[in-house]
């Protein structure tokens, strides 16, 4: 399962479900643009240092862009950001998930139903 960045922030906070949620997928995953986002929240080394070691522990791997991705999420971009107000980070998270054939695991499933082609496990906390 392809974790969105959502819930990996209520892990951080503390929300048992969240973190249980994950240690029951057997290969967890997150893409790339969401450990950006992680560190684009962090205040300072000590917190970077965290999230690194939360990655590790929970066994979750960082899925890399590749060029069907951004190929992918261009498109997604170009159908649906003016009528529906897609963002650039959920098209390529979108499209992580789509090109390896994983479930989308998110906290903002409307963020992500106007993709006909991706599968969605919406995460309540």
């Amino acid at each position: 399962m392809l974790f969105d960045t959502d819930v990996l922030i209520w892990c951080f906070r503390g929300v048992a479900k969240a973190a249980k949620t994950i240690e029951n997928d057997s290969s967890p995953t997150i893409s790339v643009v969401t450990y950006m986002e992680l560190v684009q929240g962090v205040r300072d080394k000590k917190e970077l240092k965290s999230i690194a070691s939360f990655l590790a522990n929970m066994g979750i791997s960082v899925l890399p862009l590749t060029e069907n991705i951004g190929h992918r999420a261009s498109i997604y971009l170009e159908e649906h950001a003016l009528k529906d107000g897609m963002a650039m980070a959920d098209a390529l998270i979108a499209a992580t998930a789509v090109e390896r054939a994983l479930t989308l695991c998110t906290g903002n499933g409307k963020h992500f139903r106007v993709i006909s082609d991706l599968e969605v496990a919406v995460f309540k906390p």
